[in-house]
């Protein structure tokens, strides 16, 4: 089914919009329940299009899984009747990658396709493929991705040649029931690692170093059950807050952890941005105009490359030259060119940077959604612009953020949903 998105921009936002659990913390935790036949509880979980397909690939796999309420699942995995990750959707799935580990770890062997997501640059697959090899895995190319064997995977010293979150999740992932002591070094440092690797240790894990480019783990027999309450989603969190400013309305974002926001929130209060940072909340406390102000994505604590897209579309009302530097993925700047056709003046560079003249009048058009962040941003420029949008491909959209539209309307955006 074809669904769009019609938008009628231009209008002012007020009140109140909470964050969902987050999505990158969510995806790794539910993988990680293939570790132990015991039982898992687990909260928050965002009601996403990615969770979905997360959850159909677990119950495949013979995971038992009982949805008790919005956002809470309980998982076993106790009949593992499968080591093949399914094709068909795990193709569709970057994080589908991490149930390899633990089905490396549990059953010795473990089916995997080349994994999906979004199509936004190169994803190395190398780190992964020289990361279970690390662990004594052999590795058999399969014609739509890979077979990886180990009778018993053993500890190892893996140094990761660049920084990566999914692979240093990949490792961790592999290395809990590894017999003896694995050392991951230029490890990524990301909240939600943090989070995932939390959990693991109140479940009977033992790893230090969560947190820090060097993570030791001590593997264990087996892991207790447990549960576990999803964190904030701080790229939704910083996607409303950008929102919020680009609409020029003074919301209030509820729900999320300023901590894991402090360059935004840094980069925004240097752009002009009148903040009130709660515990757990960020108040557009006026409207002030902007000035522009140059980004450089880069890994935790950096600025998030997934919240790149949605400062793009703020810089183009933002006064003066604004440069935008994505230094992670190489095909993440071609939505530019919707903003453009919405009245913006971006100039490509090269693949990785892009030039944002600012402020400019945005007008309504007709756009699709590329990807998740990519999709946001375009979102988020629809309401800041005069007049009528259609996004179409909201399916990208709809595998990042839970009822949208829903939640939009409730802070007074002109949304609705179109099905065809």
């Amino acid at each position: 089914m074809n669904e769009k998105f019609l938008i009628e921009g231009g209008k002012k936002l007020k009140g109140e919009i909470s964050v969902k659990g987050s999505k990158n913390t969510a995806l790794k935790v539910l993988s990680a329940c293939l570790l132990t036949d015991e039982p898992w509880t687990v909260s928050n979980v965002p009601q996403i299009e990615d969770i979905f397909r997360t959850i159909e690939l677990l119950e495949k796999l013979g995971v038992k899984i009982t949805k008790h309420e919005s956002g809470i699942y309980e998982l076993q995995a106790k009949n593992i009747k499968s080591n093949q990750i399914d094709f068909q959707i795990g193709q569709r799935l970057k994080s589908s990658i991490l149930m390899a580990g633990p089905l490396l770890a549990r059953k010795g062997v473990a089916e995997f396709p080349h994994p999906g997501g979004c199509v936004i640059g190169q994803r190395p697959r190398d780190l992964f493929l020289d990361g279970f090899k690390a662990f004594g895995a052999e590795i058999k190319i399969k014609k739509q991705g890979w077979k990886i064997t180990a009778k018993k995977i053993k500890a190892c010293k893996f140094i990761f040649p660049l920084v990566s979150v999914t692979a240093t999740e990949a490792m961790i992932l592999t290395a809990v029931l590894a017999r003896g002591k694995t050392i991951l070094k230029n490890a990524a440092c990301e909240p939600e690692i943090v989070a995932l690797i939390n959990f693991l240790n109140f479940c009977g894990a033992k790893i230090v170093g969560a947190g820090s480019p060097t993570i030791e783990i001590e593997g264990v027999k087996y892991l207790k059950k447990g549960k576990c309450q999803i964190i904030p989603d701080r790229i939704e969190a910083g996607s409303f807050v950008i929102l919020g400013l680009a609409a020029k309305s003074p919301i209030k974002i509820i729900n999320l952890n300023p901590e894991h926001l402090e360059v935004l929130l840094l980069l925004l209060e240097k752009a002009g941005a009148d903040l009130k940072i709660g515990k757990d909340h960020v108040l557009i406390n006026s409207i002030q105009p902007l000035k522009a102000v140059d980004i450089r994505t880069h890994e935790y604590p950096g600025f998030p490359t997934d919240l790149q897209a949605p400062f793009t579309v703020l810089m183009t009302q933002a006064k003066g030259l604004s440069l935008i530097h994505e230094t992670i993925f190489e095909g993440r700047l071609f939505y530019t060119d919707f903003l453009n056709q919405l009245g913006a003046k971006t100039i490509m560079a090269d693949p990785h940077r892009v030039i944002v003249q600012g402020p400019t009048k945005l007008c309504g058009r007709r756009m699709i959604s590329p990807d998740i962040r990519a999709g946001i941003a375009l979102l988020i420029a629809a309401l800041a612009a005069k007049g009528q949008s259609i996004i179409e491909n909201v399916y990208q959209i709809d595998r990042g953020y839970e009822n949208i539209e829903e939640r939009l309307q409730g802070i007074g955006a002109n949304i609705r949903r179109i099905k065809e």
